[in-house]
């Protein structure tokens, strides 16, 4: 039976690949939480108008293509 003499504590099997993994995580997770901060920062000055359907809901009918015009519609 042979030994394994290639082991160490600062390989990539050890405390190095432990904090590459780490590192990986945190920088995924920090790329993450900044879109998601742009994404509602852009939403909350772009919000939704819901003023066309508001204003007459007979213009929105249960089975329609003529929804599309109303539906995803930029409020800006």
């Amino acid at each position: 039976m042979s030994e394994n003499t290639k082991r160490g504590v600062f390989s990539l099997n050890g405390v190095t690949g432990m904090l590459i993994a780490t590192a990986l995580l945190l920088s995924i997770l920090a790329g993450l939480t900044v879109w998601g901060i742009m994404v509602q920062q852009k939403s909350a000055s772009n919000y939704y108008d819901p003023a066309p359907i508001i204003g007459n809901l007979d213009n929105v009918k249960a089975i329609s293509k003529d929804n599309a015009q109303y539906a995803f519609v930029d409020a800006k």
